[in-house]
């Protein structure tokens, strides 16, 4: 029996590309560690490892579509990465998700096919994204 694969996926069960992405480990027969980052976010260190480790900026972290983003003037390209970590520990909704930790590394899965490359294991078959757009064939195979 093989070791089990170890995936973490920073999650928010309201989003539908982070739902399609944890579907997709799902798919691959890999039951992931499932953190609602709203309810339990990651300490600014480990936000810090996590976003270096992805090869991004905080500010690619960042989320603007429902969140205090305007309001906080988070467009202002002038602050720094460490008033941005600020922001996004003071209002977790600010990361942008989901951000997948594998051991072939990590990515902000946008868009949710993304996670394809960081799974070991292939598809076990057929996967449709909530739209009706299927990304993965019958033999598991991406389109």
């Amino acid at each position: 029996m093989s070791d089990p694969i170890d995936i973490v996926i920073y999650h928010n069960p309201e989003c539908g590309t982070s739902r399609n992405t944890l579907g997709m480990i799902r798919n691959a027969g890999i039951e992931p560690h499932v953190i609602e980052y709203i309810k339990t976010p990651p300490t600014r260190d480990l936000l810090v490892q996590l976003i270096a480790r992805a090869g991004i900026t905080p500010r690619q972290l960042l989320r603007e579509k429902g969140t205090p983003y305007d309001e906080l003037g988070l467009g202002d390209t002038s602050l720094s990465d460490d008033v941005l970590l600020s922001a996004m520990m003071a209002h977790p909704i600010l990361i942008n998700r989901p951000l997948v930790v594998s051991p072939l590394g990590v990515k902000l899965c946008r868009p949710s096919e993304a996670v394809l490359d960081l799974l070991p294991s292939a598809q076990q078959g057929a996967f449709a994204k909530e739209d009706g757009q299927l990304v993965v064939d019958d033999a598991g195979v991406r389109i």
